[in-house]
């Protein structure tokens, strides 16, 4: 030794040196030591120490020294029964007198890793796994017993546990799931598994994994070492067999016997390509159509089979050639990939009876890859019948129009409508006005040859198009029937004459010039005319000479009035009316007379009016209309309120006693009332229905109010010993003939139990008439139905007599 040194670590075959601390292993193949460098010349002939000092490390070197100890191995899952000796720790200080005490911390110290702190003997106390904690850093230490301080610097060390083959190959997944395409090459890849082991991949082949197939061949086959699947075989077919269940192994050890393993199941689908065309089940389809049937509306299907799936199974149909190309039509149903035959035109049987047509069908996706298998279309022949039905009229027209002058008579023929019976029985037709399209019978029709005239006059300015219909029917078979439209205009004739185009009323002022303009009029025809109105306009014969106005003809349809003197006096003549005729220049020409109101009034010297005579019309004295309509809303109020006042006192007199949602004749009162059972004998007493008198008959109906009051009839006293059936009886013939009794049905019901019975009553209600105890022994006598009763009242004599 020279200086001061700490601890030292050497190789445990080296014996024959000076140790100052050893590490050794306690137990074979169950620790190594094992040097951080590489040995680089034999058999060491000197060791080379790790010398620590204070606070500072430095390496001591003594000659021929290749190695360097700091590092430990140890086994991990160890199965013996004891701790698993790790090593021996000792310090240069130490005399062996127990004067030093040995300290180990760091990573699973006291834990995992004990030392015996006299002999520096170091052991581990479980099982470890390399899986868990690979590394364990502890550090070791001398203090002295006495004093407590360390007599040597800690010194670091490090244990590795060394990896066996503890665990199997894991994949990643469970299950894997994978899709090729069918007919695919032959090493067309699927899909890569992954493995992993959770030995220790630097040590020998504990981790290496090698990849195999168990099931899945020959279809499919593996890469030992990367674990991609391929496809093994050619030309697999998806209709033939569609899904593969492929089952890897992964093995440790490089796959050699005595590794571990594991496995995974790969689910690989062969999805669809279009390698199968589309092909009819049979060559030819027949069908039938009613020559009826609407324009698109659907004859038949036909179906070509695809063995393919989605978009690869996908039809196109169309109709390549036939007499029927025009006739027919084929659209494909997207949902089941039919060809769904239409009708283009409308059929004829009597025209053509049989069609014949060619339709084809073709894949819409073509994969080019399979072309050398074939045309991917199929085609085959479709015959339709066409079936004779009877037809409903056809019309030569499908809409008539029709013209007519609004002065024509009655009865005149304005046009004829035509239709035929398309059927080879060309069966007779008759023709009528739908009424509905008619309401007021202005045309009617020929039923026979179908020409139609009016019944009534016409008049353009009211009505200028008439739009009817007419309906053709079969004689033999009038629901066969069909309609047209048919449109009437009115033609125009000059029977109106020209008017005012409004009520003219003007004014000339009192201090008028003479030839001064008044008023301009204009005029209006209710008649049409192709080149425009022209109207003319003078004024009337009988005032053409002695008014005191002129009219002067614009000639552009209006006209003027002027005045012809120059003062007018409103005191003498307060209105004038001036007639005007206005004559249009149609034939045959019409006139009319119109009349224009002047009214004198004063006006200022700018001829703004101030003053008329009818001022007083204009302007009224009185009320106004607002306080007309206030006084008669008032009037109203006061009539409504009156007349409910009066309502309200008739109905309070016409009120009934007894107020109810029904017609109340016989009345109940229900107490609520629970009664005492047998033994209470005061709760009713029958002899009330034995005593007539204590009825009272004097009591009135409380239900209505009496209109009339008769005075109560006095009934004959009834025996002491009448019967209650005697007495009924009595009360029903009374209420027959009494004249008082109310006119409709009244039900009294009587609880009256009769005379047959051979127990007689066995109510507690007649005890009352009896003051004496009863024997009920003969209950006893009337068979076992009354033992139960029987012994009942027996118990309670018993207990009248103890």
């Amino acid at each position: 030794k020279k200086g001061n040194a700490s601890f030292v670590l050497v190789d445990e075959w080296k014996t024959y040196h000076c140790f100052w601390l050893l590490f050794w292993a306690g137990q074979p193949l169950q620790s190594f030591l094992t040097p951080l460098s590489k040995r680089t010349s034999g058999f060491p002939e000197k060791e080379k120490v790790l010398v620590l000092s204070g606070n500072s490390r430095r390496e001591v070197h003594r000659s021929k020294r290749s190695w360097m100890w700091n590092q430990f191995f140890l086994l991990e899952e160890y199965t013996g029964t004891d701790y698993q000796y790790v090593g021996k720790l000792h310090s240069d200080q130490d005399k062996g007198d127990g004067s030093l005490k040995y300290i180990l911390s760091g990573d699973g110290a006291g834990d995992l890793f004990i030392i015996n702190e006299n002999t520096g003997d170091i052991q581990a106390t479980k099982r470890l796994d390399r899986e868990e904690k690979p590394v364990y850093i502890l550090r070791a230490q001398a203090i002295n017993r006495r004093t407590g301080r360390p007599v040597e610097p800690e010194s670091e060390f490090i244990i590795k546990i060394h990896d066996i083959n503890d665990n199997e190959p894991m994949f990643t997944k469970d299950v894997y799931n994978a899709s090729i395409p069918e007919m695919s090459d032959v090493g067309t890849f699927v899909v890569q598994v992954t493995a992993t082991d959770a030995d220790d991949p630097t040590y020998g082949n504990s981790a290496k994994v090698v990849y195999s197939i168990l099931q899945g061949q020959p279809y499919f086959s593996v890469e030992s070492e990367t674990g991609i699947i391929k496809t093994a075989l050619l030309n697999m077919d998806r209709e033939n067999r569609e899904k593969y269940q492929v089952v890897i192994q992964a093995k440790d050890m490089g796959g050699q016997m005595g590794g571990l393993s594991g496995t995974t199941t790969v689910n690989i689908t062969l999805t669809d390509v279009n390698d199968n065309p589309p092909r009819f089940p049979q060559s030819t389809y027949q069908f039938r159509a009613p020559e009826s049937t609407p324009p698109d509306s659907p004859v038949g299907r036909i179906k070509a089979n695809d063995a393919d799936v989605d978009e690869n199974a996908e039809i196109e149909y169309s109709i390549t050639e036939g007499d029927g190309y025009d006739m027919f039509g084929i659209t494909t149903d997207k949902d089941t990939q039919e060809g769904i035959i239409t009708v283009k035109k409308a059929l004829d049987f009597e025209n053509k009876s049989l069609y014949i047509l060619k339709v084809e069908a073709t894949n819409t996706h073509v994969d080019p890859r399979f072309l050398y298998l074939g045309p991917f279309k199929d085609s085959a022949t479709v015959r339709i019948q066409v079936e004779d039905v009877d037809e409903p009229p056809v019309f030569s027209r499908p809409a008539y129009i029709m013209e007519v002058k609004e002065d024509v008579p009655i009865n005149s023929v304005i046009g004829t409508v035509t239709a035929q019976d398309p059927d080879a029985a060309k069966n007779p037709v008759k023709y009528s006005v739908d009424r509905h399209t008619d309401m007021d019978r202005v045309f009617n029709i020929n039923s026979g040859n179908g020409s139609i005239f009016t019944s009534k006059p016409l008049d353009r300015e009211t009505l200028l198009w008439h739009n009817i219909t007419v309906i053709a029917a079969e004689i033999n078979n009038p629901k066969q029937s069909s309609r047209v439209p048919v449109f009437i205009k009115v033609l125009d004739v000059n029977d109106n004459a020209p008017e005012f185009a409004m009520f003219y009323e003007t004014f000339v002022c009192e201090n008028a010039k003479a030839e001064q303009l008044i008023q301009t009029l204009s005029a209006v025809d209710k008649d049409d005319s192709y080149s425009g109105h022209q109207f003319s306009f003078s004024l009337a014969p009988e005032a053409a000479s002695s008014s005191n106005f002129t009219l002067q003809d614009n000639r552009d349809n209006t006209a003027g009035i002027f005045t012809r003197k120059t003062r007018y006096n409103r005191h003498e003549m307060s209105t004038y009316f001036l007639p005007v005729v206005i004559s249009d220049n149609e034939y045959p020409i019409q006139s009319s007379t119109e009349t224009v109101t002047i009214r004198v009034c004063a006006c200022d010297h700018r001829g703004k009016m101030l003053s008329c005579n009818a001022e007083a019309l204009i302007h009224p004295t009185g009320l106004s209309t607002g306080a007309l309509i206030a006084i008669l809303l008032c009037i109203i109020i006061l009539l409504v309120t009156v007349v409910l006042f009066a309502a309200l006192r008739r109905q309070r007199k016409k009120e009934p006693l007894i107020i109810s949602k029904e017609d109340i004749r016989d009345n109940i009162v229900s107490y609520n009332d629970e009664g005492g059972g047998e033994e209470d004998t005061q709760a009713f007493d029958i002899g009330t229905l034995r005593n007539p008198e204590a009825i009272d008959d004097n009591k009135l109906r409380r239900d209505i109010v009496p209109e009339t009051l008769f005075m109560p009839r006095r009934t004959a006293t009834a025996r002491d010993n009448t019967d209650v059936r005697d007495f009924i009886n009595q009360r029903l013939k009374e209420n027959d003939t009494d004249p008082t009794a109310p006119p409709y049905d009244s039900l009294a019901t009587y609880a009256y139990e009769g005379n047959g019975s051979v127990a007689e009553s066995l109510s507690s209600l007649e005890s009352v008439t009896t003051d004496g105890d009863q024997d009920y022994d003969y209950l006893s006598d009337w068979g076992p139905r009354f033992k139960k009763l029987a012994d009942m009242y027996g118990a309670m004599d018993s207990d009248k007599d103890s």
